[in-house]
């Protein structure tokens, strides 16, 4: 039986680190012990961002709501509570659109908000 040996599918292994780590400075992008350190860390990060984008986006849809609640007289806590009482269902992302692009609809959303209270 012949002797198997790994040198191939090691640096297949090397090389995709590497390639990942295309781009960093120094060391990191050229040494396989630093750059494989480098990349689980960049992974990480990637993966903490992927939940903090969900986050920092929802935010700044309330931020916007809240906004064109107070042009309307009406503040952010009470506008929701209006809208699910009146059987109104839009996700902040819409509302935060729709308070954009048509101010005059988001007024008569917040009227109907106000009504329902």
């Amino acid at each position: 039986m012949a002797r198997v040996k790994g040198a191939m599918m090691t640096r297949k292994r090397r090389k995709k680190v590497l390639k990942l780590a295309k781009g960093y400075w120094g060391g990191k992008s050229r040494l396989f012990r630093t750059a494989k350190e480098a990349v689980m860390k960049s992974g990480r990060y990637a993966y903490i961002g992927r939940k903090q984008r969900k986050r920092d986006f929802r935010k700044l849809w309330i931020t916007r709501i809240s906004a064109a609640c107070r042009m309307n007289g009406m503040n952010y806590s009470t506008f929701m509570d209006g809208l699910k009482k009146a059987g109104i269902t839009l996700n902040r992302k819409m509302l935060s659109e729709i308070a954009i692009a048509d101010p005059a609809a988001f007024a008569s959303l917040v009227e109907k908000a106000k009504a329902a209270r």
